[in-house]
């Protein structure tokens, strides 16, 4: 018999030595640059305590849902959560799911059938990528917010015809131009499922999102939102009118087959957003001033993104390159993690920056001087 772990091995023996090996790390360093935890929930002691009250008032078994949602895991107070978020999302109805990507899985699979046309943003997440491979939809990229080329692809689309995109593009910050888009869709009566992974909690009242601050949330035919980045817990759910909500419930293999989430998720999600009406508005201030700080300590480097989003990126093309990078940043005591291909093309590799509220003039100011130290070393 073939040994299996040798076919392993050689895999993973050829990705190392392309430089590609992937390894589970700890932080590297103690100045946070680089997780989602945009406004700091995930370390506010008082969502913590929110949370621990909370499942002190539920009776029902804390370890586990017990269950798919369809057998013995649904429960009232799960259907009463996903009501709260329908109403601060603005839409007819919400369905939670474990995951962002479970949840991009579940519509990208489902919803676009054979014979239909999905149109996605070159860039968009893994995720949405996986979901149209499961789907019998033909399926083509479009240049990144690029609206002639999409324009060009709706033209010559077949069937129901979806356009994916996403709010905050995950590895270069910038958001969807989604007024006109959402004028070309209806020009051409496509339909727009969109990403809200990374405005979710940072933008719109009560963390709404990119749609709703724009007022265009009516225009959109479904809406998925991640709490595991700025809202500092795990879990998503999908928004859109009560069809959609029970299609999904019918037709998504991953929401069917997949034990729901316990008790104690739930609670969790109820109290992060239940502290972001609260406190929203003035930590997504203090967010925006975090942002304009950085912009304007970088704003003569051309190497560095400067844009409105908690995602900020400074390229350095090569593997070998931006590791190099990366480890001086990590040496000088910056949690910053290096972009490789093939996550971006290759000569797009990047150190991916991201801002919180919880980050300090100070460590904003070292940051700065470890990119223009390199932007010196490289002139």
């Amino acid at each position: 018999m073939k040994d299996f772990d040798a076919v392993l091995r050689n895999r993973l023996a050829a990705r190392e030595e392309a430089g590609l090996l992937r390894a589970l790390r700890q932080a590297v360093a103690p100045i946070d640059f680089t997780s989602n935890d945009y406004i700091g929930l995930a370390r506010s002691p008082e969502l913590f305590a929110a949370i621990e009250e909370k499942l002190e008032q539920i009776t029902a078994p804390l370890n586990g849902a017990t269950g798919s949602r369809l057998l013995s895991g649904n429960a009232i107070y799960t259907e009463q959560v996903e009501g709260t978020l329908a109403r601060i999302f603005l839409g007819d109805a919400a369905l939670i799911f474990q995951s962002g990507y479970a949840a991009n899985l579940s519509v990208l699979s489902a919803m676009p059938q054979r014979g239909d046309t999905i149109l996605c943003d070159e860039l968009v997440h893994a995720s949405i990528k996986d979901g149209m491979r499961l789907s019998l939809a033909k399926h083509h990229n479009f240049r990144h917010n690029d609206l002639q080329d999409l324009e060009d692809r709706l033209q010559r689309a077949t069937g129901n015809v979806f356009i994916v995109v996403e709010s905050i593009y995950s590895m270069d910050g910038d958001a969807c131009p989604l007024a006109p888009l959402v004028a070309l869709a209806e020009r051409y009566g496509a339909f727009i499922i969109l990403d809200e992974a990374h405005s979710t909690g940072v933008m719109g009242a009560g963390g709404s999102g990119l749609a709703v601050a724009l007022g265009l949330h009516d225009k959109i035919a479904v809406r998925i939102y991640t709490f595991g980045k700025a809202m500092g817990i795990h879990g998503a759910c999908v928004v859109g009118t009560r069809s959609v909500v029970e299609y999904l419930v019918n037709f998504a293999r991953p929401f069917i087959y997949t034990t729901a989430l316990p008790p104690h998720s739930i609670a969790a999600i109820d109290c992060a957003f239940a502290y972001i009406q609260e406190h929203g508005a003035l930590l997504q201030q203090a967010l925006r001033d975090t942002i304009g700080y950085f912009v304007q300590q970088v704003q003569d480097l051309p190497h560095v993104s400067r844009n409105d989003s908690a995602i900020q990126t400074a390229l350095y093309p090569g593997n070998a390159h931006v590791r190099q990078v990366a480890a001086q940043w990590q040496a000088a005591g910056l949690d910053v993690r290096p972009i490789l291909s093939p996550t971006v093309p290759a000569g797009a590799e990047r150190m991916r920056i991201c801002l919180h509220t919880f980050n300090t003039h100070e460590e904003i100011d070292l940051l700065a001087s470890c990119l223009r130290a390199r932007a010196i070393a490289a002139s």
